[in-house]
């Protein structure tokens, strides 16, 4: 008998990483070491399952450093990272085959294409005798344990937040497991070999000066904005020239920070002051929620009045929109911020989001498949859920009258042009009462700044107010 059971504690266990590169707080990780079993840890980069969803250009930069990140800190405690490109069902059922592996876990994915596909690959597994684990790690609340009182997903998220806090509070986060078992390595892939970092040319440059990926970054910006910050969010959040946010979304998203880590920590350190800091984690799961309900939501608005919307077809407006060339000082900051770092201030995002819907009147789905390809946190919930939110067709969306004038929001958002001086250099010599308006400045002003209208900084691509007037009638038509 006790032979028996030594030779079963030599039977491997495989680890399935997803969006969940860390060792902390990840149940998925904690229940196969509990088991006792010699670990193998597996990471497949399926990019036709995600079909047209495939990771974009940024997030496929971050993809490599945070697993170079996971590879050394599972090597650290004498586990490999198995890296396979291809079906992850042929890369799963494959390694089962070299290692003699009698149980599989993972922590399960919401995206549509991931359900069926996990629901697939768990059904095969049983069918053959392989014990399936699968846990949640990556949300506060499972999409199906929120239902309005109707038995319905939630579609405004006031009700919805409510509800999510009148459940009891998110367990207390995992420590990483105290000791692993590392079973003999099959072969791998070579990180290197895959080419998700950029050569020709090698466009990452301020992304490397922006972020470090990595469990251990995410850890450090955590702690610190829990310190310093969190209990100042809700006052600093907008300021668009302060350090007043977490800049925790690509860790999040990619898994190298779980949401109960986030929650527990910001709760200790500013108590009830951390509220407004939680409700974005509640926006998350709010679109989380709003994608499993409703998988077609990146690809056909919610609201089906706009299906037949008259969107322009305009690749100049297109074009100048992605270059962060508007004329919009606050637009072209934004756009600029996002092709240096990969990532947008939240407000800078809905304003620069809310001038191509409502003042080109271009597709909402243009700039969600740019954010998609250009953000190092590129979220398919978050995004999809946000640009229909903006365009108004989607669940709690902004009212179709609500066209936000980047002026305005700019001399509100950034008074002192601090956020417009980093992005638009050439407009750094602008006093604070022009440098959202250079069209209105004295040609003496322009000139002492070195500003030279339609030359150093374009006009703008449109009138505010007239887009607005069209925007409105489009709307009101639908």
């Amino acid at each position: 008998m006790a032979s028996s059971t030594r030779s079963a504690r030599e039977i491997p266990a495989i680890v399935w990483f997803r969006d969940d590169l860390r060792l902390s707080d990840n149940p998925a990780l904690s229940e196969a070491a509990a088991s006792g079993a010699p670990l193998v840890a597996l990471y497949v980069l399926d990019d036709a399952a995600m079909g047209e969803w495939r990771l974009g250009a940024a997030s496929r930069w971050w993809l490599h450093y945070s697993l170079a990140s996971l590879e050394a800190d599972l090597a650290a405690r004498g586990v490999p990272l198995v890296l396979r490109r291809g079906s992850s069902e042929l890369a799963l059922f494959s390694l089962l085959g070299e290692t003699k592996a009698q149980s599989v876990y993972w922590n399960r994915l919401y995206e549509p294409w991931a359900v069926r596909r996990d629901g697939e690959i768990k059904a095969r597994l049983g069918a053959e005798g392989v014990k399936a684990r699968s846990f949640n790690a990556s949300l506060l609340f499972e999409p199906a344990s929120l239902r309005t009182a109707q038995g319905e997903p939630y579609r405004v998220f006031t009700p919805f937040w409510r509800a999510c806090l009148a459940q009891p509070s998110p367990e207390p986060p995992l420590p990483a497991p105290a000791r692993l078992r590392g079973a003999p390595a099959p072969a791998s892939e070579s990180l290197e070999d895959w080419g998700l970092l950029p050569t020709k040319p090698d466009w990452a440059g301020g992304l490397r000066e922006a972020w470090k990926p990595g469990e251990s970054e995410a850890k450090a910006k955590l702690s610190d904005f829990a310190r310093k910050r969190a209990a100042k969010y809700g006052k600093t959040r907008d300021a668009l020239g302060e350090d007043g946010v977490s800049r925790l979304s690509p860790h999040l998203h990619f898994g190298e920070v779980s949401p109960r880590e986030i929650w527990w920590a910001v709760k200790s350190e500013a108590g009830s002051a951390a509220d407004a800091y939680l409700r974005q984690l509640g926006w998350r799961e709010f679109s989380r929620h709003l994608l499993f309900a409703n998988p077609q939501l990146p690809e056909n608005p919610l609201d089906k009045s706009f299906a037949r919307f008259p969107w322009r077809k305009d690749s100049a407006g297109l074009s100048a929109w992605r270059k962060g060339r508007t004329g919009y000082p606050l637009v072209d900051a934004g756009m600029r911020e996002l092709w240096r770092t990969g990532y947008m201030h939240n407000r800078a995002r809905l304003v620069a989001a809310s001038f191509l819907i409502k003042h080109l009147l271009i597709d909402w789905r243009e700039g969600e498949a740019w954010f998609w390809d250009t953000l190092v946190d590129a979220d398919l919930a978050n995004n999809a859920a946000s640009w229909q939110w903006i365009a108004g067709c989607g669940a709690d969306a902004a009212p179709y009258f609500r066209v936000f004038n980047p002026t305005l929001q700019g001399e509100k958002l950034d008074p002192a042009g601090a956020y417009v001086r980093r992005f638009v250099p050439e407009l750094a010599k602008l006093d604070a009462k022009w440098i959202h308006r250079p069209w209105a400045a004295p040609a003496t002003v322009l000139e002492s700044a070195g500003v030279r209208l339609g030359e150093t900084y374009p006009f703008p691509i449109v009138d505010h107010a007239s887009a607005r007037a069209r925007a409105l009638a489009a709307y009101a038509e639908r």
